[in-house]
């Protein structure tokens, strides 16, 4: 069977709003053309090792989808018709294979997400049993076979997401502490840092490590799924496995070492310092990332490089009073100790930025999860 992303080797990256542009300037970098930002995605071409290298590399996107069939779909009973004909279900997931479907509805007859996504399950279970007599199980949490469905103005998408999972999911973070930085927003903001590894980089409240690990996966060239084996390109039709062997270690090779002290973090509190160092410690080489536990009240001068930073807020702090205090706290020691250095700090409470006391070069909207979070830049004289 031929599927709709054969035909013109288009694909679709998830990438949060607003930095859809972001994402789609780094799916350029790795070979993506026609790349076209759209509201919360990119839409992009790609040939097979192209699209490997996105899936493996990319550190923005949260998703990237390969459309299998898209049709017409004014109601349920025509969703499961033409789900049941369009795909070849047998062949991508079989009896033998685990399947989970992440569905999104919009400006449609059919309007809740978890019917939509029901229907499509219904039409690949009734079409299995039909050839075997058997059928596949469900597993939302870890599938073989991660589907997406998209129903938008009454027209169905059924996509394959050739990542298999959600790909902030990089599998280093073991542990983190409450409220922690999406692996993707840490990666965005490293980004939007414009930092390469060229500047001494530091997190005084460096919490669980994300900012410090996404930091060390750009300065080493390091692919930001380097800890995951198994791909959902790998259950795609056309899938060469000794291409992908091959490509998966000449973009190893590339991984270069980092400067011992280059990146550094601390934080008052000693268990996020040991929830960081276990974390970090999960990525080949990292040992040369400093943390200590110490207040960054205490901490060393630190001049001509780049401070990239999440505070905590809300419920480690406690109270609005001590809360306050702290930002405060924080931009005097950026005005007193921190000259020709260039801050991004990252808060999920917008007004908490005018809190530090200094002036922002730039502010950025920046989402994590379900926080509205800003991204404000700093530059020290």
């Amino acid at each position: 069977m031929h599927y709709l992303y054969q035909e013109h080797r288009s694909f679709f990256a998830q990438v949060a709003h607003p930095i859809e542009a972001l994402g789609g300037a780094e799916l350029e970098e790795l070979g993506a053309t026609d790349v076209d930002p759209a509201y919360r995605g990119v839409q992009f071409s790609a040939t097979p090792e192209v699209l490997r290298r996105i899936v493996y590399c990319a550190r923005i996107p949260t998703r990237v989808l390969a459309p299998l069939a898209t049709f017409d779909c004014h109601s349920d009973r025509y969703l499961y018709k033409r789900a049941c004909e369009e795909v070849d279900w047998m062949s991508l997931i079989g009896v033998q294979k685990t399947f989970a479907i992440f569905a999104t509805v919009s400006n449609s007859r059919i309007s809740h997400s978890k019917y939509a996504a029901l229907k499509l399950k219904d039409a690949i279970v009734d079409t299995i049993r039909k050839e075997t007599g058997s059928r596949p199980s469900v597993d939302r949490h870890d599938p073989d076979v991660s589907l997406n469905l998209h129903i938008e103005n009454n027209r169905a998408t059924i996509s394959l997401d050739v990542a298999g999972r959600s790909l902030h999911r990089r599998g280093y973070r073991l542990d983190a502490m409450e409220a922690p930085l999406q692996e993707t927003v840490a990666a965005s903001i490293i980004r939007m840092a414009e930092w390469n590894g060229e500047k001494p980089l530091l997190d005084p409240m460096c919490g669980s490590g994300t900012l410090l690990a996404e930091a060390f996966m750009v300065a080493s060239n390091m692919p930001a799924q380097i800890l995951q084996d198994d791909f959902g390109f790998q259950q795609l039709p056309d899938y060469d496995a000794a291409s992908w062997k091959k490509q998966r270690t000449e973009i190893d090779a590339g991984i270069t070492p980092v400067a011992e002290g280059l990146i550094r973090g601390s934080d008052i509190d000693g268990d996020a310092i040991q929830c960081a160092r276990q974390n970090l410690d999960r990525l080949p080489g990292s040992s040369v990332v400093q943390t200590e536990r110490k207040d960054f009240r205490h901490l060393p001068d630190f001049e001509y490089g780049v401070i990239v930073t999440n505070p905590p807020y809300g419920l480690r702090i406690g109270n609005r009073d001590a809360l306050g205090e702290l930002f405060k706290n924080f931009g005097d020691y950026l005005k007193q100790r921190c000259t020709g250095s260039t801050a991004y700090v990252y808060v999920g409470k917008p007004a908490l930025l005018k809190k530090v006391g200094l002036r922002t070069t730039w502010k950025k909207e920046l989402v994590n999860g379900a926080l509205e979070g800003r991204l404000g830049r700093y530059d020290l004289y």
